[in-house]
């Protein structure tokens, strides 16, 4: 198994508990295969540009083990999903 990080970023105006709900979605899927190791909530952030005229997202960073066949899952469930807006995996050298 390999080390990632992913980051994904939600719309900022999300209930919690819907916000959770799709968090946790995306959390069910590297457990189903992988062992997540840290979860960090940084909470609502000014993006970098606009998206779609949305200016904020609410970013999660997550690290993690996984074979690498789980990424393109992970990458299918962010991006079929409503609440997140971006996303991104990366896999972290030794």
């Amino acid at each position: 198994m390999r080390k990632y990080e992913g980051v994904l970023v939600f719309k900022p105006d999300l209930e919690d508990e819907a916000r959770n709900q799709a968090f946790d979605r995306i959390k069910e899927t590297i457990e189903s295969n992988g062992k997540i190791s840290e979860i960090s909530d940084w909470g609502k952030r000014k993006l970098a540009y606009e998206i779609d005229y949305i200016k904020e997202g609410y970013y999660y960073i997550v690290d993690f083990e996984a074979n690498p066949e789980l990424i393109t899952e992970i990458e299918r469930r962010s991006r079929i999903s409503d609440a997140i807006i971006r996303y991104m995996f990366v896999r972290k050298d030794a």
